[in-house]
Order: structure tokens, then sequence, then C-alpha cells
């Protein structure tokens, strides 16, 4: 197993270094903090003129026939620049599901255009139970006639209010085990009876409340089979967890540099603070941090992108890489000292998104269970 970058995967995470250094510096991020649809059409356009958007895509259907693995350089990159945009929402939790649960006519439609930059999606999973497993799959979906009936309430959905379509999750029967019954729908926005509303986070992401009171859709916008989407919701989950490992790493290398730079040139009695040994053992232990978050988020993405099974890896890097980032966050406080608390220095942006990424998806405990679980995996 070889987790050095490719030529190509080199050649992309140094164009998206040079782009989003250009065209997203962090107080194009402060601005999107305090705008009501958190990114700009313009910064948008231009991922996706650059093929960002079908990079994990088939030629097939508009996509540049990449991979997970060449996904995961662009994401460590966004990461670390914390470029605001539905890219995560639209590729990851959209584009992807349909790519492995769709029809051949949800593919042709859907996913070409995500790759065309015409649609933008996101995924509602999470209900008031703030669990992942299938037992917390509330919302219904009841026949009538040729249509589904949606009732329910989605909690954190990312980006909602500039999806062009919401996959929901809903159940459609209760009967026997949770992961039964439990499918999947295409929710174009705009549908009667579905309404968003703005949550408020710690990281300012953009994260709505999106409830469905009798949304009405076509059969044919189930994704998969009616009562078999389980399986899909989880390896959904699965890599979004890994993605959003990836998009951790970025960030807490970000935060490396910072404090690193910061020492260098931050004098106090007479010297720079990098040079006092208590500094420097403060930036070797976040240097640590960083790299072992490379090696295990990367060995994640890379067994998903290969179709091997990856559920142990997936919750040894999410176990590991959460607390990790809030740890690398914690300590460049430390090194910085009370200038790194204020709101204007650019720290606490990277510390607000480390506190909500590592609740996100489950924290450091579910994934220990989980990779206790698969241990003896192959």
């Amino acid at each position: 197993m070889d987790l050095g970058l490719t030529e190509i995967q080199q050649m992309l995470k140094t164009s998206a270094q040079d782009f989003l250094s250009r065209e997203c510096p962090l107080t194009l991020v402060r601005e999107m903090e305090e705008d009501p649809r958190g990114y700009t059409d313009e910064l948008w356009r231009q991922m996706v003129a650059l093929g960002w958007t079908g990079v994990a895509f088939p030629e097939q259907y508009g996509g540049t026939g990449g991979n997970f693995a060449d996904l995961g350089v662009l994401l460590e990159e966004i990461g670390r620049s914390l470029a605001p945009s539905p890219f995560f929402s639209t590729v990851v939790l959209g584009g992807m599901t349909v790519l492995d649960g769709g029809s051949d006519a949800q593919k042709e439609d859907l996913i070409g255009r995500i790759c065309a930059g015409t649609m933008t999606m996101t995924m509602a999973v999470n209900e008031a139970s703030a669990t992942y497993e299938a037992w917390g799959i509330e919302a219904t979906a009841r026949k009538q006639g040729a249509n589904f009936q949606i009732t329910g309430t989605k909690l954190f959905v990312p980006d909602a209010q500039a999806a062009g379509m919401i996959i929901v999750v809903a159940r459609t029967s209760s009967d026997g085990e949770p992961a039964k019954g439990v499918t999947l729908f295409l929710v174009p926005s705009g549908t009667a009876g579905l309404q968003i509303t703005p949550m408020r986070s710690i990281g300012n992401e953009r994260v709505f409340e999106v409830n469905l009171d009798e949304v009405s859709v076509p059969e044919d916008s189930v994704i998969g089979k009616t009562g078999e989407g389980w399986p899909i919701i989880e390896r959904t989950i699965m890599r979004a967890t890994a993605a959003q490992c990836i998009e951790m790493l970025g960030g807490s290398q970000a935060v490396l540099d910072m404090t690193v730079e910061y020492a260098k040139g931050r004098t106090q009695f007479g010297r720079p603070i990098g040079s006092f040994q208590a500094v420097q053992h403060h930036c070797a232990r976040m240097a640590t941090d960083v790299e072992g978050s490379k090696n295990i988020a990367y060995q994640a993405v890379w067994r998903l992108s290969e179709g091997l099974p990856a559920q142990r890896e997936v919750a040894m890097a999410k176990a590991w890489i959460g607390p990790a980032y809030r740890r690398v966050c914690g300590t460049a406080h430390q090194c910085h000292g009370a200038i790194g608390f204020t709101k204007e220095h650019d720290l606490q942006l990277y510390t607000r998104r480390a506190k909500v990424h590592e609740l996100t998806y489950g924290d450091a405990n579910h994934y220990k269970e989980i990779a206790l679980q698969h241990v003896d995996d192959e």
C-alpha cells in the first residue's frame, strides 16, 4: 500500500493550493460567516470550471474519471483554507450517494448536472435523536397512489437552503428491525410542504432544520429500492466521515503552519518565542498529531477508493483525528497566548470548526466502539 500522492494528485494539490490562496483568503471566510448563503457564486463557478465537482465521477456522466482518493486531495486543501462552498454536501453527500444507489436515469441527470455546476445537493439524515443509527429515523413516507407523502423533521442539514435537491431519509415501514423499511427520496427544493429554517452553530457553517409536511414526491424519486435504503446510507456516512477526516487534516496542518510562523516572529524577553524549549515541544506535539492524522486519514480514503472494506480504518481515523484536531488547536492557543483567543485572530476560525467536526457523524467514543467491532477485519 503506497499512501504517497500520484503525479496527477500532486498537480491537483498544487493547483488547488494556488487557487484557494489567491481566491479564498481568510478575509472571505470571515465575510461568508455573516452571509445568509455562506458562499459566493463567483467562487463556486470557479471551482466548477476547474473541474472539481467532477473529479470523483465517471466520464460518462461528465466527470473526469477520478476516484475518492483524488477527491480527498481536494478536500484536504478545502479544509486547509476553510473554503466556503456547498462542495462537500453536493459531491460527497449528494452526488456520490446517487452514484452508489441511484438508477441510470438518476445518475445521468443529477451527476451530469453536478459536474456541469448546475445542480447543488445535500442529504437530510439526522433527527431529534441526534444519532446516525437506523433506529433514529422517525420521518415517515406513506404511499398514496403513484406518489409518496413524506412527513418529519430533519436537523443540521448542511447547505439545505442553497440545495436544488435534498436526499431525504424516511421510513416507509416499521416492521422488523430498524434497518429495514428505510428509504431515500429525492426531494426538489421548493416542493410544497418543504420548509427550511436556519440553525445556529458554533462553527457558523450553514446548517438547517428541514421540516416536511406531507411533501409529495413521485415513485421514481426513490434512490435504490423502497425499504432497502439503509445500506446505502451506511456507505454514505462512512464516505462522509472519511472525507471530513481529510478536511480536518487540512485544517490542523494550517493551524500548525500558522503557529510555527507566529513562534518565529513573536519576540519575548528579547528573543523569538520559538527559541524556548516549551514552545518547541508544543509545536513538536502538534506536528506529531498532524502527521499521525495524515497517515490514518489517507489509509481510510485509499481503502474506500479501492473498494476494500474500510469500516475499521474509517472508524480509527475519526476516533483519532477528531480529538487530534482539537488538541492541535488547543496547543496553538497556548503558543499564541491571549491574541489567539480574540475574534480578530484567524486561529478561532479553525478552533470553532474543529469542535463541530469532532462531533459530526459521531464522536470519538462512537467510532472507538465501531473500530472494536471490526478489530479482526483484514
